[in-house]
């Protein structure tokens, strides 16, 4: 692409956080000759009734959707795609990979393997299905990121206090109980990136010491892990399953083979670069350009 052609087709990012992953992207974007147009969606004010001409100019033909808080990007998204832009991720990819349980489900229609799932939706349905799942057990919550308010249940009595804790906060999703069996594996997990059709890199993801969970947000480290068909396969068929796009594909290594049990629609993906040396913010604008001659 010529850079008098870039100027003309520009690539919005809309963030709330600068991290390391969108200075990266503005790098990339900068030896691609393009000049991505930077939106903060703390400053941002529609009027749903505004020139979609208008919005164009500020937001480019092509927008990365890349704010941390999921419902804040959601909605933006709602709103760019209304207008008649293209938003990578699109709304539905969004909206699936956002919850949990939503994409849980998009992955059993597509036939593709996960850890044994039960949603309940009181205390008592939730301890119910403890007992059936088996301790340990994982709770997790439908919406959130980086590990948080994930939790290993190992017996009925620590199960008995984070239902009540659960029961006691002020938040209807907390009242939403996603259980998963605990998946005996070995120390770590596998994150995948996919792009479109391909899978760009994949790292296996060990967790901190005291730590049983393996994000990178939360000290664990990276290696490169090896693209073997399986996984190649499971990955694509997954990233099929919610809509595909940018995604981080995150996959546990089970007694019966590789199972998926988050696919982000978000990705940081500093981890799978410093593993992997792989240039993932320019594959990514790359992809972004792609969708803008479409």
């Amino acid at each position: 692409m010529g850079r008098v052609e870039a100027e003309m087709n520009q690539i919005g990012l809309v963030f709330d956080r600068i991290r390391w992953e969108e200075k990266v992207l503005m790098d990339a974007s900068k030896r691609l000759g393009l000049n991505l147009k930077m939106i903060d969606s703390k400053e941002v004010c529609f009027d749903t009734l505004e020139d979609p001409a208008k919005i164009e100019e500020a937001f480019g033909n092509v927008v990365l959707q890349r704010c941390i808080s999921y419902f804040r990007g959601l909605h933006i998204t709602a709103i760019l795609e209304n207008f008649g832009l293209h938003v990578i991720n699109p709304f539905s990819v969004s909206l699936l990979c956002g919850n949990k349980l939503f994409t849980t489900l998009a992955l059993i229609k597509a036939g593709v393997p996960i850890p044994r799932t039960l949603v309940a939706f009181t205390d008592r349905s939730a301890l119910k299905a403890l007992e059936t799942l088996g301790y340990p057990a994982v709770l997790k919550p439908v919406v959130g990121s980086w590990g948080r308010l994930v939790a290993l249940i190992r017996d009925k009595d620590s199960a008995q206090a984070l239902v009540e804790s659960r029961e006691e906060m002020q938040n209807s999703l907390m009242q939403i109980y996603y259980l998963q069996e605990y998946i005996k594996r070995p120390p770590r997990d596998i994150r995948a990136l996919t792009i479109g059709e391909e899978v760009i890199a994949a790292a296996y993801r060990y967790s901190a010491e005291d730590d049983w969970r393996t994000n990178v947000a939360r000290g664990g480290r990276t290696e490169p892990c090896p693209i073997t068909d399986d996984l190649e396969d499971l990955t694509i068929r997954a990233s099929r399953a919610v809509g595909g796009g940018v995604l981080a594909v995150d996959c546990m290594e089970s007694p019966d083979g590789i199972v998926i049990h988050e696919v982000n629609n978000t990705p940081e993906f500093r981890g799978l670069y410093s593993a992997t040396k792989i240039d993932i913010p320019e594959k990514i604008i790359e992809y972004a350009i792609k969708v803008m001659k479409k």
